[in-house]
């Protein structure tokens, strides 16, 4: 089996739309052939290249560089890359961030209004507040690094910090937020405690309210 025999397998086995990453094909291809990173990296390069070139997968796009995947024809044209699943895999999978802003408040359903920027607070934000045009969404920093542990108590708190700014229209917004911490089974001494090392004074107020409509303050 060649190279080029390897990726078209692993090409053709991907879905219609699904992201398909040559960092990735190159990391199969270096433990199947025994390769180093760098000969696997050259090899996939140069395959891929072919594949395209030859159109030996005539379904095969180029996204951008790095990033192909396999289309299919739909009644409104050829079906693009899933933008969803790359920025999931981009900017919040497995543990890397988490949507926030007025989306957030959206889908725990403290507004009704579908806002229209996508605001994720992930860890792939090194440089700061900035907007990937091409995905369609806007990136900032976290308070503080992302993990599995903390990740669905810093998007609460988000959403707490920014309750003043939000176009919230649920009548009792306190009870929407206690229900969603009841259902995400978290912990108030846990919020509490990065609340009161990473936000404001507002945001520990307004959680002494949501806790208070939860039962958990007498």
């Amino acid at each position: 089996m060649t190279y080029t025999d390897y990726i078209c397998g692993i090409i053709s086995a991907e879905k219609p739309g699904a992201p398909i990453y040559t960092s990735k094909i190159a990391e199969g291809l270096a433990k199947t052939f025994g390769l180093n990173k760098k000969a696997a990296a050259a090899a996939t390069s140069v395959a891929v290249k072919r594949v395209m070139d030859g159109k030996v997968i005539e379904d095969l796009r180029f996204y951008q560089k790095g990033i192909y995947y396999r289309t299919v024809k739909t009644p409104f044209g050829e079906l693009g890359v899933d933008k969803e699943r790359l920025i999931a895999e981009k900017y919040i999978l497995p543990d890397l961030g988490y949507d926030t802003g007025a989306m957030f408040l959206y889908h725990i359903g403290l507004t009704t209004q579908l806002p229209r920027e996508r605001v994720i607070a992930t860890n792939a934000a090194t440089d700061g507040t900035r907007t990937d045009e091409k995905l369609g969404v806007t990136i900032r920093p976290p308070k503080l690094p992302v993990n599995s542990e903390n990740r669905s108590y810093l998007q609460l708190l988000d959403a707490l910090d920014g309750l003043d700014k939000a176009p919230v229209d649920a009548e009792q917004p306190y009870s929407v937020l206690a229900r969603h911490i009841k259902k995400c089974d978290l912990s108030y001494e846990r919020l509490l405690y990065y609340a009161d090392r990473h936000y404001s004074k507002n945001t520990i107020l307004r959680l002494a309210h949501t806790a208070q409509e939860g039962g958990e303050l007498s």
